[in-house]
Protein backbone atom coordinates (compact mmCIF):
# COMPACT_ATOMS: atom_id res chain seq x y z
CA UNK A 1 0.00 0.00 0.00
CA UNK A 2 1.86 3.10 -1.36
CA UNK A 3 0.41 6.77 -0.04
CA UNK A 4 1.29 9.56 -2.29
CA UNK A 5 2.41 12.70 -0.89
CA UNK A 6 0.07 15.70 -2.27
CA UNK A 7 2.88 18.23 -2.98
CA UNK A 8 5.87 16.15 -4.52
CA UNK A 9 3.76 13.50 -6.20
CA UNK A 10 6.43 10.96 -3.88
CA UNK A 11 4.88 7.57 -2.14
CA UNK A 12 6.41 6.24 0.75
CA UNK A 13 7.20 2.01 0.79
CA UNK A 14 5.65 0.43 3.70
CA UNK A 15 9.04 -1.21 4.24
CA UNK A 16 10.52 2.04 5.17
CA UNK A 17 8.25 2.21 8.33
CA UNK A 18 8.19 -1.67 8.84
CA UNK A 19 12.08 -1.06 8.72
CA UNK A 20 12.28 1.77 10.95
CA UNK A 21 9.83 0.46 13.23
CA UNK A 22 12.65 -2.84 14.14
CA UNK A 23 15.25 -0.05 14.38
CA UNK A 24 13.04 1.79 16.95
CA UNK A 25 11.47 -1.13 18.90
CA UNK A 26 13.45 -4.35 18.36
CA UNK A 27 17.25 -2.82 17.71
CA UNK A 28 17.73 -4.98 15.07
CA UNK A 29 19.64 -2.49 12.62
CA UNK A 30 22.08 0.69 13.41
CA UNK A 31 20.74 2.58 10.29
CA UNK A 32 18.95 2.77 7.15
CA UNK A 33 19.49 4.56 4.34
CA UNK A 34 16.39 5.64 2.10
CA UNK A 35 16.58 6.26 -1.84
CA UNK A 36 14.13 8.14 -4.33
CA UNK A 37 12.99 5.80 -7.31
CA UNK A 38 12.67 8.94 -9.39
CA UNK A 39 11.20 6.92 -11.18
CA UNK A 40 8.55 5.74 -9.98
CA UNK A 41 8.10 8.58 -7.34
CA UNK A 42 8.65 6.32 -4.44
CA UNK A 43 11.09 6.22 -1.26
CA UNK A 44 12.38 2.85 -1.09
CA UNK A 45 15.14 1.47 1.74
CA UNK A 46 18.55 1.04 0.02
CA UNK A 47 21.04 -0.17 3.20
CA UNK A 48 20.18 -1.52 6.78
CA UNK A 49 23.08 -1.21 8.64
CA UNK A 50 23.85 -4.11 11.11
CA UNK A 51 23.34 -3.60 14.83
CA UNK A 52 27.33 -4.01 15.37
CA UNK A 53 28.07 -1.07 12.41
CA UNK A 54 29.26 2.40 13.46
CA UNK A 55 28.83 5.80 12.82
CA UNK A 56 32.14 5.75 10.42
CA UNK A 57 30.45 2.57 8.31
CA UNK A 58 27.00 4.69 8.56
CA UNK A 59 28.50 8.07 7.20
CA UNK A 60 30.75 5.90 4.52
CA UNK A 61 27.30 4.31 3.33
CA UNK A 62 26.39 7.70 1.90
CA UNK A 63 26.86 8.12 -1.38
CA UNK A 64 29.58 11.18 -1.89
CA UNK A 65 27.17 12.72 -5.26
CA UNK A 66 23.97 11.56 -4.39
CA UNK A 67 21.18 12.89 -2.01
CA UNK A 68 19.53 10.61 0.56
CA UNK A 69 17.76 10.18 3.51
CA UNK A 70 18.75 7.98 6.42
CA UNK A 71 17.90 7.26 9.93
CA UNK A 72 20.82 6.47 12.50
CA UNK A 73 20.41 4.93 16.08
CA UNK A 74 23.14 6.96 18.30
CA UNK A 75 24.13 4.84 21.83
CA UNK A 76 25.63 7.70 23.81
CA UNK A 77 26.38 8.39 28.10
CA UNK A 78 24.99 11.74 29.17
CA UNK A 79 27.20 13.94 31.23
CA UNK A 80 25.39 12.21 34.77
CA UNK A 81 26.77 8.75 32.70
CA UNK A 82 23.21 7.33 32.19
CA UNK A 83 23.52 4.96 29.01
CA UNK A 84 21.03 6.74 26.05
CA UNK A 85 20.36 6.53 22.60
CA UNK A 86 18.50 9.00 19.91
CA UNK A 87 17.19 8.56 16.66
CA UNK A 88 18.68 10.74 14.59
CA UNK A 89 17.04 11.57 10.75
CA UNK A 90 19.55 12.83 7.99
CA UNK A 91 18.93 14.88 5.12
CA UNK A 92 21.69 14.10 2.90
CA UNK A 93 22.30 16.50 0.48
CA UNK A 94 25.97 16.74 -1.16
CA UNK A 95 26.60 20.06 -2.74
CA UNK A 96 27.95 17.88 -5.50
CA UNK A 97 24.77 16.41 -6.09
CA UNK A 98 22.62 16.95 -8.96
CA UNK A 99 19.71 19.76 -8.52
CA UNK A 100 16.62 18.39 -9.35
CA UNK A 101 18.06 15.72 -6.81
CA UNK A 102 18.60 17.94 -4.36
CA UNK A 103 15.08 19.88 -5.19
CA UNK A 104 13.25 16.81 -4.92
CA UNK A 105 14.52 15.17 -1.46
CA UNK A 106 14.13 18.98 -0.35
CA UNK A 107 10.44 19.13 -1.21
CA UNK A 108 9.87 15.39 -0.07
CA UNK A 109 11.78 15.75 3.64
CA UNK A 110 9.29 16.82 5.60
CA UNK A 111 6.51 14.30 4.29
CA UNK A 112 8.57 11.70 4.59
CA UNK A 113 9.94 12.48 7.96
CA UNK A 114 6.65 12.31 9.88
CA UNK A 115 6.46 8.69 8.41
CA UNK A 116 8.80 7.65 10.94
CA UNK A 117 7.62 8.31 14.10
CA UNK A 118 10.12 8.07 16.81
CA UNK A 119 12.93 10.04 15.36
CA UNK A 120 14.44 12.65 17.82
CA UNK A 121 17.03 14.91 16.10
CA UNK A 122 16.89 16.06 12.67
CA UNK A 123 20.53 17.21 10.52
CA UNK A 124 20.62 18.47 7.14
CA UNK A 125 24.17 18.06 5.62
CA UNK A 126 25.71 18.77 2.72
CA UNK A 127 29.30 17.66 3.34
CA UNK A 128 30.86 14.75 5.87
CA UNK A 129 32.21 17.61 8.28
CA UNK A 130 28.25 18.86 8.68
CA UNK A 131 27.49 15.54 10.14
CA UNK A 132 30.28 14.64 12.46
CA UNK A 133 30.46 12.17 15.46
CA UNK A 134 30.76 15.35 16.96
CA UNK A 135 28.28 17.39 15.62
CA UNK A 136 26.06 14.15 16.69
CA UNK A 137 27.37 13.94 20.07
CA UNK A 138 26.34 17.36 20.55
CA UNK A 139 22.62 17.06 19.25
CA UNK A 140 21.74 13.74 21.07
CA UNK A 141 22.62 15.58 25.04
Amino acid sequence: MLKANASSGMAVDDECKIKFHELKAKRNFRFIIYKIEEKVQQVTVEKLGQPDESYDDFAASLPPNECRYAVFDFDFVTNENVQKSKIFFIAWSPDTSRIRSKMLYASSKDRFRRELDGVQVELQATDPSEMSIDIVKNRAL
